[in-house]
C-alpha cells in the first residue's frame, strides 16, 4: 500500500469574458458632423458622375 497519494489538480475554470460596457451614445457635435461628411461625399459623387456623363468620347 502507497504511503502517500497525489491529488488530481482540475485545470483552471475558463471563466467568462468581462461584459463590456455598452458604448456611450455619440455626442451631438459628432453626430452633425457626420452628416456634413455624407453629404458632402454624396455631392462629390453626384459631381463626378455628371461630369463623366458629360465628357465627350475621343474619336
Amino acid at each position: 500500500m502507497p504511503a502517500f497519494t497525489f491529488e488530481k489538480i482540475s485545470p483552471p475554470v475558463r471563466r467568462a469574458p468581462a461584459a463590456t460596457t455598452p458604448k456611450k451614445p455619440r455626442g451631438l457635435i459628432s453626430q452633425v458632423i457626420d452628416r456634413f461628411a455624407e453629404r458632402r461625399a454624396r455631392r462629390a459623387l453626384q459631381g463626378e458622375r455628371v461630369a463623366q456623363r458629360d465628357e465627350k468620347p475621343a474619336e
